[in-house]
């Protein structure tokens, strides 16, 4: 494909390589927050290729995996209880939940349907006036602004029934939480591409500031990733923390205007639970008061309860940086894709799902 192939190349990635080798003399941790970068690290054996002083671990920027388990029981109960058309991205279906996954419900007959955009859950609501449909809407600031277009279109359109279950998280809190968690051992970031392309790099220079710690805002091709590594490697060497643009060909300091302006005209910050984490204060978007009938959770009278994480599953650790996946004892043996104890051993960007079907050493270690 133009414009990706070049940063796929080989030659220009061993360079790359050679000059992290040349440039590291201490060990260092690595955090990439995006859950596409890690996929991409493991599936192309970046991490092997790596020197040995240079560790990477893996943050809590898959947006599936923090979703918590009580919304997850709470799009189930929509689509089981009061019989919505409950819309969902693909990755979502299989994550479970206290009892069930989406996937389960509509094998067991409930209206479950896969969707590519929420602007497609607008139109069913449209052609099924009889029917309430609620849209699934998980993720980071990158896809917050399309379902935040859903919201306004059904505004404007008069749609009563359609509304969004709404699981948006944001990602400087939660590099402020890893950050600030006395386990932590990361040294720098590289930091979500996509996210820094809609909300540009101003609110990471606080925290490059408070915490002494990179941030390098890298993309998803090998290339991209082993640069944005020599980047946060040159400053660590230095001494030096600021935030720094590897991914310049999409990302902008201010970021998106037109998308933030969308953003916070429907959504404001509130305080989210993130799946095998904790609270983290105003780490999340809700919606407004004004957009209020198109909220699912407002709308619906949805059942009280507080929905426990599987004990065993240290998927909260992993996001943290402070394990591997195949640290986790139950890697490839009572968590597996088909049947995960938690959402990263199923989501697409998940880093246990990475590590089960790219990394040879993590299978071995599971055998």
């Amino acid at each position: 494909m133009k414009f990706l192939s070049e940063y796929r190349d080989p030659e220009v990635a061993a360079q790359y390589l050679k000059l992290i080798k040349k440039t590291v003399t201490r060990p260092w941790t690595i955090m990439e927050v995006c859950g596409g970068q890690t996929h991409s690290l493991v599936k192309n054996g970046i991490l092997d290729m790596l020197p040995p002083e240079i560790t990477m671990v893996h943050g809590p920027g898959c947006p599936v995996c923090v979703t918590p388990v009580e919304l997850i029981d709470q799009a189930v109960w929509l689509a089981e209880e009061k019989g919505v058309i409950l819309c969902s991205f693909g990755d979502m279906l299989r994550v479970p939940g206290s009892h069930k996954s989406l996937l389960e419900a509509k094998a067991q007959g409930a209206d479950v349907r896969i969707l590519y955009s929420p602007l497609e859950a607008v139109r069913l609501a449209q052609t099924h006036p009889d029917r309430e449909v609620v849209f699934f809407a998980v993720g980071f600031e990158t896809t917050a602004p399309a379902n935040a277009l859903s919201v306004v279109h059904a505004k404007r359109l008069g749609l009563k029934n359609y509304s969004i279950l709404t699981s948006h998280v944001l990602v400087p809190p939660a590099i402020e939480a890893i950050m600030e968690d006395e386990q932590t051992r990361v040294n720098g970031f590289l930091a979500a591409g996509h996210v820094c392309t809609i909300m540009g790099t101003m609110e990471y220079y606080p925290l490059a500031e408070r915490f002494r710690v990179p941030i390098v805002v890298t993309g998803f091709e090998p290339v991209d990733l082993l640069q944005g590594i020599l980047m946060t490697v040159q400053q660590l060497e230095k001494g030096e923390a600021r935030v720094e643009v590897q991914y310049s060909r999409m990302v902008r300091e201010e970021g998106n205007p037109r998308a933030q302006e969308l953003l916070f005209e429907v959504f404001e910050v509130t305080d989210r639970w993130w799946r095998g984490i904790e609270l983290i204060p105003m780490s999340g978007f809700r919606l407004k008061e004004a957009y209020a009938p198109w909220d699912a959770t407002r709308k619906f009278d949805m059942p009280p309860g507080e929905a426990k994480e599987e004990e065993t599953c240290i998927s909260g650790d992993i996001m943290k940086g402070i394990k591997k996946p195949h640290e986790c004892p139950n890697f490839g043996t009572r968590c597996t894709p088909e049947r995960p104890l938690g959402a990263p051993m199923v989501s697409s960007e998940g880093a246990c799902a990475a590590y089960y079907h790219f990394s040879n050493l993590a299978k071995q270690l599971a055998q």
